[in-house]
Parts: structure tokens; C-alpha cells; sequence
């Protein structure tokens, strides 16, 4: 007879399985809370250190960039850099109140791979001289709130959020692939990495059943995001 595969999960970046009808321990909501604590602290209050991947750009020579191009280079990375903290929330808001424990793993490990999206646009924008967005800590609060209210709704709409995020999200890394300095490379290499799987994990979320966003609510979520990108880009 097969092993059961059962969700899992990740503290302090270690991985760890919760098995049906086995006799260890079981996640209470308690430990969820602790567990959306831990993720918190370690995407808004600490430096995100290196990824658990190897940074797309690490190997590519840095451009002789002037001023300016630093600058707005810096702006569309922090911009960057604060949609992975609010995907950092969205994914563990989703995962809170997830009822499949499949879609829960499912979402853990898009968060995990995000996390290493987070560490790449951090470490670009101290090489480009400048700091993250001093907001992170609101964009981490309110996306968590939203991530989890349309959790609530379940699972379908969970996943529909997602995609639609994704959906939107890729739209957003290609028109920064137009506005980076050409010469920019190594900005480059990171969103370029970042759009393939960010559509990835939005094709994954249609795959497990995704439901299509109302009309108003994706409308909502493109304001919600411009409000976020405009933003960022100068805090």
C-alpha cells in the first residue's frame, strides 16, 4: 500500500509534513497563526537573505549604468520586490483557510518559490544603491487580509484569485521589461525568471480548479495594484 501524501508545510524555511491518519501531532489553528506569524517576520522585518535557488543574475556582469538609470531601475525593482511581499501574504492568507490539504501544499510550495523572487529583487536594489519599500509591512497586512477573506469563500475562489493575480502580475513584469535600461541586464535576467513562473503558478491554479473573478472584483484588484506600483516606486 502507497504512503499518503499529506500538506505540507514551511517554518522558518523547513519543510515538514502533516500526514492523514497518522498519530503525530496535527497543525492547530494556532500553529497556522504562528506559522502566518513566522512567514511575516521573516518576508518584512528581517533581510531576506539568499534564496533557496541560485539568483538568475548572479553570474552576469554589471552594466555601467549612469544615475538616472540606477534610479529607475531601483523604483521598478522595489516596485517588484513589494509584489512579492504581497504575494508572500496572499499565499499564506490563501493557505490559512484552505479546506483541500492538496491546494494548501499546492500553495506552500508557490509561496516557497516566490520567497526566492523576494531575496533576488532585494539583493538587485541594494547592488542598485537604494532600500525596499519602507511600506512593506502595510502591503504584507492588507494582502494577507485579502488573500484570506476570499479564502473563505473556498477553495475555488482561492485559486481564482491567484490566477487572476498571476494573470495580472505577468502583465505588470512585461511592461517592466520594456521600461529597464536595456543595458540593465541583470535587472533583466531576475524578471524575466520571475514572469515565467509567476505565469506558472497562475496556469497551476486553473489546472486545480480556479474559478473566472467577476468583472468588478478584477477591476478592483488592477486599481488596488496601480495604487500599490505607484507607490512603491518612491517608497
Amino acid at each position: 500500500m502507497l504512503p499518503r501524501k499529506g500538506a505540507e508545510y514551511t517554518f522558518s524555511r523547513r519543510r515538514f509534513a502533516i500526514i492523514p491518519g497518522m498519530h503525530e501531532r496535527q497543525l492547530t489553528p494556532l500553529d497556522r497563526l504562528l506559522a502566518s506569524a513566522n512567514n511575516a517576520l521573516r518576508t518584512v522585518a528581517t533581510p531576506a537573505g539568499r534564496g533557496a535557488r541560485p539568483n538568475p543574475a548572479e553570474h552576469i556582469i554589471e552594466a555601467d549604468l549612469d544615475d538616472r538609470q540606477k534610479a529607475h531601475a531601483a523604483g521598478l525593482m522595489r516596485v517588484n520586490h513589494a509584489g512579492e511581499v504581497c504575494a508572500q501574504a496572499l499565499y499564506q492568507g490563501h493557505a490559512a483557510v484552505a479546506r483541500d490539504k492538496a491546494i494548501e501544499a499546492q500553495i506552500q510550495r508557490a509561496a516557497d518559490e516566490e520567497f526566492d523572487h523576494l531575496a533576488w529583487c532585494e539583493e538587485r536594489i541594494h547592488e542598485l544603491g537604494e532600500d525596499v519599500s519602507k511600506l512593506s509591512p502595510f502591503w504584507y497586512a492588507g494582502a494577507f487580509a485579502i488573500g484570506a477573506a476570499s479564502g473563505m469563500l473556498g477553495d475555488k475562489w482561492s485559486l481564482g484569485f491567484i490566477a487572476e493575480t498571476e494573470k495580472q502580475v505577468c502583465a505588470h513584469l512585461d511592461s517592466h521589461l520594456d521600461a529597464l535600461p536595456e543595458e540593465d541586464v541583470k535587472s533583466r535576467a531576475i524578471v524575466e525568471q520571475m514572469r515565467d513562473e509567476e505565469e506558472e503558478h497562475g496556469e497551476n491554479a486553473i489546472d486545480a480548479g480556479a474559478a473566472e473573478l467577476p468583472a468588478p472584483v478584477r477591476q478592483l484588484m488592477q486599481i488596488t495594484a496601480k495604487v500599490m506600483t505607484k507607490t512603491a516606486y518612491w517608497v
